[in-house]
């Protein structure tokens, strides 16, 4: 198995754990898309206690990656995908991240 599959068995076994219902296979085209990042262990996660980290998200995925405007949904969605990985939760892996704010916004299509 490559390491990028095994990347991907593990973020979907972490789904699972978590109950975030993603599918395989949104998970799967979201983590191919993220590239190296996934092999380092800083950019893998996301804190959601950084206000500059939960910045970038917003400008650089939900604004140009997803094509929204800026405006305080956005926000509001980030705190919520927090909520949904668990605040407590010290792993929250960039893939699945993606991939609940992609399914929350209905831009799946994006991933064809």
């Amino acid at each position: 198995m490559s390491k990028l599959q095994e990347k991907i068995k593990q973020y979907q076994e972490e789904n699972k754990k978590l109950g975030l219902g993603l599918s395989d296979e949104l998970i799967e085209k979201v983590t191919k898309k993220l590239g190296p990042s996934i092999y380092k262990a800083d950019a893998e996660t996301i804190s959601c206690s950084s206000k500059d980290e939960l910045e970038r998200v917003k400008k650089n995925f939900l604004i140009k990656k997803l094509g929204f405007k800026d405006e305080p949904k956005l926000d509001e969605l980030i705190e919520k995908t927090c909520e949904k990985m668990g605040k407590s939760n010290r792993r929250k892996y960039r893939a699945l991240f993606y991939a609940i704010l992609v399914k929350e916004t209905g831009k799946e299509d994006i991933y064809s």
